[in-house]
């Protein structure tokens, strides 16, 4: 039999995932983590960005992240983030309104706008609409 991990996301408001996968895909501080059975532990930070977890070669599910931590031991992958919305569950129309908004605060030079939250509420609009295009394709 093959070996799967058990992965669980959990942000501060739920849990949004517990679920069994032979592989996962992680948007890491440092570039993307590839996690499969019988990894090395490891806690890492993670950015916001993309999610993917199933089968090694084949369309993975897909989720959007806000950032926060992984930790891996024991065949267990343990996702602490901000926020986390399966893409199913994304509204994109929000998510495209959100985007719009950060790009217009990006945008204006007035010394009122606080550019970081402005810049990582616009990494996290779009981790949102690529986790949505990304599952579409399949």
């Amino acid at each position: 039999m093959t070996k799967t991990l058990e992965l669980e996301v959990v942000t501060p408001a739920r849990t949004v995932l517990r679920e069994r996968a032979r592989s996962i895909i992680l948007p890491g501080t440092d570039g993307h983590l590839g996690i499969m059975a019988d990894h090395r532990p490891l806690v890492a930070g993670l950015q916001p960005g993309v999610l993917q977890y199933g089968e090694p070669g084949r369309e993975k599910a897909r989720m959007a992240i806000g950032g926060g931590f992984v930790e891996v031991a024991n065949n267990r992958v343990t996702v602490l983030a901000d926020t986390a919305e399966l893409a199913e569950e994304i509204d994109v129309e929000r998510a495209q309104r959100a985007l719009e908004r950060a790009l217009a605060r990006l945008r204006d030079m007035s010394a009122e706008i606080d550019r970081e939250r402005a810049y990582r509420a616009l990494i996290r609009a779009r981790a949102r609409l690529r986790a949505v295009a990304l599952s579409r394709r399949t």
